[in-house]
């Protein structure tokens, strides 16, 4: 454990990072965010993990922003202005940073995800989700649209369906998530962990270097124009194709025997 709000478990290639503040429904407080921050930092850095898993403890994956913790700033001088700009200012550069992970994000969403919380799974490159597990951007209903839980939510859903969301603050079912792209795959919650665990175990199984390359190339040509978007991936699948675990790799197949990657 490196912190107690975060908690840290490796198996090989993977680890999982689970929320530990249940009492709290996992609030995005400033002290989880800075949790969640340090753990990703170290995580950039860490060229053998392949696969990061979101997961959390309790009744709720997270429950969005610490509102209490962000009403005591209305007593500040200024109303709480800079405290509001500082803490959604470091809340969107942790977001940002964990989809910029080379690794592959996984969020393991046992329980309810409202307005920063959805956002979160939003900001992971796939999700699994519990049977009855619900996803909302809820702050319109208490006369706070969720603007910067909209920036990750716009990108994994039709625009329609962020704005629906967004505008009447009502929750969708994990099968409508599914269903709708914001999750991947919908299990029975007895099932989620080890679900979630083959997923990743599958993807920590594929050579670290595609993964990466891949992501990479994936998300710099998301929303690009078709030919800057052909630029991005054919200078990414040429780089891919010059190493020589990729040669390995193609070699194998054609040779119908396992690769034997010197990367991993």
């Amino acid at each position: 454990m490196t912190s107690e709000l975060v908690i840290r478990e490796q198996t090989g290639a993977v680890v999982r990072l689970v929320l530990n503040d249940p009492q709290r429904l996992n609030a995005l407080s400033d002290l989880m965010i800075a949790a969640l921050s340090g753990q990703i930092a170290l995580l950039s850095q860490e060229t053998e993990i392949k696969v990061v898993v979101i997961a959390a403890q309790g009744r709720a994956f997270c429950a969005g922003h610490d509102l209490r913790q962000m009403q005591a700033g209305r007593e500040d001088a200024d109303g709480g202005r800079a405290r509001f700009t500082a803490l959604f200012a470091s809340c969107s550069a942790m977001m940002q940073a964990l989809s910029a992970l080379p690794q592959i994000v996984v969020a393991e969403v046992q329980g309810v995800a409202t307005a920063a919380g959805c956002q979160l799974v939003a900001h992971c490159d796939l999700a699994v989700a519990a049977e009855g597990v619900k996803f909302g951007v809820n702050g319109v209903n208490l006369g706070l649209f969720c603007s910067t839980p909209m920036v990750a939510l716009t990108r994994k859903v039709a625009p329609s369906v962020a704005m629906e969301m967004l505008t009447t603050g009502e929750f969708i079912s994990a099968a409508r998530a599914r269903e709708v792209g914001l999750v991947n795959r919908v299990v029975a919650a007895d099932d989620l962990r080890a679900e979630t665990g083959r997923l990743a175990a599958g993807l920590a199984g594929k050579l670290g270097l595609a993964l990466r390359l891949g992501k990479a190339a994936f998300w710099a040509q998301h929303g690009l124009p078709m030919p800057q978007a052909y630029g991005v991936a054919g200078r990414a699948i040429v780089e891919n194709m010059m190493a020589p675990d990729t040669a390995e790799g193609i070699a194998a197949f054609l040779e119908k025997r396992s690769p034997d990657w010197a990367g991993k």
